[in-house]
Formats: C-alpha cells, sequence, structure tokens
C-alpha cells in the first residue's frame, strides 16, 4: 500500500474521531442534565422599586410581523413609568410604515415609545442596537426580536433575578409560535428543544460559559458596555458579548422555566438562511475568542466545554470533507487491500459519533415532559434534516476560517401564529393568521445544484456498497443520499411555490 492510500485512510479515521469527539460531548450533555435536572436558580430577592427598563425591539424588513410586535409589546405588565419601549428599525421598505403608525397610535396613549430609525444599517443588528443605546433610559435592556411574542409577565418574572449585582444577563426559554405548522417546523422546535432544556441548562447549572441568544433575554446595560459594547465584527453578536461579558467577570442566567414564543423559519431556504448566519458567526467567535478563553483564569474543565461551544459548527464542516475526499477513497483502498475492515472501525466510530447527537435530540423533550414515543419517531427526521444542513453550514464554517465577510442576513418570518392555550404558549393545536398570498419574498435555492450533485454521487457510491457487501455501510450511505436530495427538492419546491403566490 503506498503512502498516499496510507495518508487517505489516516485523514479519514482522524476526522471520525473528530466527529466522534462533538458525539461523545453531546452525550456528556445528556449525562450531565442527571445531576442538573433540577437545578432552578435560587429565587432572587425583589426590588424594593422596580428598575427602569428599556425593550429593544430590532427588525428590517418585517413587515409580516412589525405590527404584531408592537401591538404586543405594549401589554407587558409593567409600571409605565419604569418601561422604555424602542423599535429599532433599520427598515427601507413598508415595515416602517407600519411601525410609524402603532407608535404614533400608542404614543397618543401615553406610552413612553419611540422609533428609533438609521439611515443606514452599518453594523446590521449589532449597530442598531448599539446606536440605540444612545438614548435608552433603562438600567435594563430587554431585547426581543420582532418575530417574538412575550408574555404579559415576561418582565416580572425575570428582573428580580438582577438583585443579585453580577448578574449580566438572563436567557429565557424559547418556545415556538408555529411548531406545529409543518414536519420542518416541528423539526426544527425539537433542535432548538434540546439547546435549551437541556445544553443551556446544563451549562448554565455546571456554571460553564454559555451564550445569550440573541432575543428573549434582558441584559443589565452597565455590563453590555463594560464588556466593550456591542460588535458587528461576527454575525453572532450575541455570542460574542457573551462571552466577553463572562470573561469580564460577569455571570450570567438562564431561566428554563420562564418562556418566550417565538416563530421559526417557515421554509427550508429560510430556515438555511438562519442556519448559515449562525454557522458563520459561531466560528467567527471561535477564531476571536477561543484564545482568550485558553489565556484566561479559568479552570481547565471550564476551557474544554468552551472548546466544544464556539467549535460546534464546525462539526458539519468535518463531516463534510470526510464524506466527500476522504469516505468514499478510503472505502475503495480497504476493499482493495483487504486492510482494516470496516465493521470494527469505522462502525463503532460513526455510532459514538451520531448516537451521541441522537441521543441529546430525543432528551431534550424528555427534560420537557414531552412524548418519548413521538420523540423517538420524529428522529429520523432529525437526522435527515442534520444531513441537509451539511453543505449549508459548512460552507458557512469555511468561509469564516478564511475571513470571507457576508451581509447580515434576517431570517424572513411569515407572521404565523399557534393557538395559545390559556395555561401556557404554544399548544399541539395550530392555526395562521396569513393567507399564503402574504408571504414574503422567497429566498433563492443556494447550494441546491450542488447537493444534486453530491446525491447523485453517493447514489452510485450506494450501488458500490453493495456490490461489494458492504452491508453495515449501507445505512449512513442511504441517509446521506435521501439528506441531499430532500434538502434540493426542498429548496427548489420551497423557491418555486413562493415565486408563484
Amino acid at each position: 500500500m503506498s503512502l498516499l492510500s496510507l495518508f487517505i485512510i489516516g485523514v479519514h479515521f482522524f476526522l471520525l474521531t473528530i466527529l466522534c469527539l462533538f458525539g461523545l460531548h453531546r452525550f456528556s450533555m445528556v449525562i450531565r442534565w442527571f445531576k442538573y435536572r433540577k437545578y432552578k436558580p435560587a429565587t432572587p430577592k425583589t426590588f424594593k422599586q422596580l428598575p427602569k427598563v428599556t425593550v429593544q425591539i430590532p427588525l428590517y424588513n418585517e413587515r409580516l410581523v412589525a405590527k404584531r410586535i408592537v401591538d404586543s409589546i405594549v401589554l407587558l405588565d409593567y409600571p409605565a413609568e419604569r418601561l422604555q419601549i424602542q423599535i429599532v428599525d433599520d427598515s427601507n421598505d413598508e415595515t416602517s410604515e407600519l411601525i410609524a403608525e402603532r407608535v404614533q397610535h400608542y404614543q397618543s396613549l401615553g406610552i413612553d415609545i419611540a422609533h428609533v430609525q438609521r439611515t443606514n444599517r452599518q453594523g446590521f443588528k449589532a449597530g442598531a442596537l448599539k446606536d440605540a443605546m444612545d438614548t435608552a433610559t433603562g438600567e435594563f435592556i430587554a431585547i426581543f426580536d420582532a418575530d417574538f411574542m412575550p408574555n404579559k409577565n415576561t418582565l416580572l418574572d425575570s428582573i428580580h433575578y438582577f438583585t443579585q449585582a453580577d448578574i449580566a444577563m438572563v436567557q429565557l426559554r424559547w418556545e415556538h409560535l408555529n411548531r406545529r405548522s409543518s414536519l420542518l417546523t416541528k423539526t426544527q422546535a425539537i433542535m432548538l428543544d434540546a439547546h435549551f432544556a437541556l445544553e443551556q441548562q446544563v451549562r448554565c447549572a455546571s456554571d460553564k460559559l454559555f451564550n445569550f441568544n440573541g432575543t428573549a433575554g434582558i441584559w443589565r446595560t452597565c455590563a453590555i458596555i463594560d464588556a466593550g459594547h456591542w460588535s458587528a465584527d461576527t454575525l453572532t453578536e450575541d455570542l460574542d458579548l457573551s462571552y466577553r461579558a463572562q470573561l469580564a467577570g460577569w455571570k450570567m442566567l438562564y431561566l428554563n422555566h420562564v418562556t418566550c414564543p417565538g416563530e421559526l423559519p417557515a421554509d427550508m431556504n429560510a430556515f438555511k438562511t438562519q442556519q448559515y448566519r449562525w454557522a458563520k458567526g459561531g466560528v467567527e467567535v471561535m477564531l476571536k475568542m477561543l484564545k482568550t478563553v485558553w489565556q484566561a483564569k479559568l479552570p481547565l474543565v471550564k476551557k474544554i466545554e468552551s472548546t466544544f461551544h464556539l467549535s460546534n459548527n464546525l462539526a458539519y464542516f468535518v463531516m463534510l470533507v470526510d464524506t466527500l475526499f476522504f469516505l468514499i477513497p478510503s472505502l475503495y483502498l480497504r476493499d482493495r487491500y483487504d486492510f482494516i475492515n470496516i465493521w470494527w472501525i469505522d462502525i463503532p466510530l460513526l455510532v459514538m459519533s451520531s448516537g451521541g447527537h441522537i441521543a441529546y435530540l430525543y432528551f431534550g423533550q424528555v427534560v420537557l415532559g414531552r412524548s418519548k414515543s413521538r420523540a423517538l419517531l420524529k428522529l429520523p427526521n432529525l437526522v435527515l434534516l442534520g444531513i441537509q444542513l451539511a453543505i449549508n453550514n459548512s460552507k458557512a464554517g469555511f468561509e469564516a476560517l478564511i475571513g470571507k465577510q457576508s451581509e447580515f442576513v434576517r431570517t424572513p418570518k411569515t407572521g404565523e401564529l399557534e393557538k395559545l392555550s390559556s395555561a401556557k404558549v404554544a399548544t399541539n393545536k395550530t392555526t395562521s393568521l396569513l393567507g399564503q398570498s402574504r408571504l414574503y419574498k422567497p429566498l433563492a435555492p443556494k447550494g441546491a445544484i450542488f447537493e444534486f450533485l453530491i446525491a447523485t454521487i453517493y447514489s452510485l457510491v450506494l450501488l458500490w456498497a453493495i456490490n461489494h457487501q458492504h452491508w453495515f455501510m449501507l445505512p449512513f450511505i442511504t441517509l446521506l443520499t435521501i439528506g441531499f436530495v430532500m434538502s434540493a427538492f426542498n429548496s427548489f419546491y420551497n423557491h418555486y411555490r413562493l415565486s408563484n403566490q
């Protein structure tokens, strides 16, 4: 066997090992949850006088949800003289007119609400939030994206945790307004449930560094300034500020028991846009902050956990590089030279890498008390959705690694709502307040042709594996083929459907 052949096989196993580490880390979240499952931040003291809070609603060209968020935010149960509302608007379409009308209406009723507009999008969301703070009067800043709908008691349920003077930020758990509107939104909801109810819970409870999720959270104003303010040098300004604040000595809390409902992307292209921004921004923050984390006076276990946290979006890139460039040649070479049977090397590594993610997603439902059987039935969809994101998120990670800059693209939302139960948000019955004709301008199906090409290649690999009786690899290769086909089809189909509304 040549040195090149050994190199190809060696790199394949090296990349598989990296994926295995990511999978085992996800599985460790499940194990650690059993230790911290009863954790709940201590009941706080209460403010003798409620502090002044500024609520900021950043938005950009979101006409389908603009009116809804303004009408929702003025219903917050908080003393009027202690509440300031800023609609932070960078829009250049009819969204601004909708907002202006609602703001004028509520100003006439004596509500302290302002329409904060800019003539440019410099710094995108981070820039808008930073500029708006010039006129913010609150000791605390509550941030809700335009597609979220905080409950009336959201502020009162969370503000008293700031009686602890070292708390910089309090993050609420996301719920989902349109959870049951489609298979895509159901699957997204499960992914986010695991992130919040499992991952955020474990990190907060175990005193590890974690992050503000960009919305449904409250910041102490002086903590934002002390940490260096909002910065637009990454696409995830929320993750960036979170790490800078914690490294500056501030603490943060996650409240699993306080929820705030928001809207999930309604189609594949919108979902990919959101995931692209999160993945690229996450890698950008990794490049910016990881060295600082390792230089900080933190326990080794915190540094290791932060490394997994900041680098987890690279797992897609590692998987794609391996499956495109090394998996197929490795299978061929080992078959040709009868070298290292895949039964006892590849299969255990694949099980550990994928099994950890599957367990993580499954227990994300278990910890919220949802049906275990339904969670099991949804697992194949979750695996396929992960594969469908492979090329999209790999491109995002690669662009971040090479320093390619890109615009902050807001995830388009339709304004879908799920019926709200009197007891809790997000019941199982769904309704839409919008007709199909009101949907947003469709996004281009980026990468779909490449996904079809990759699916074609894996179809040929599938036939080769059957011919050479690599039976244990068939499920993996089959899932890859189906996942890429579905991703490309959904991208083209949604673009066509929305273009013809």
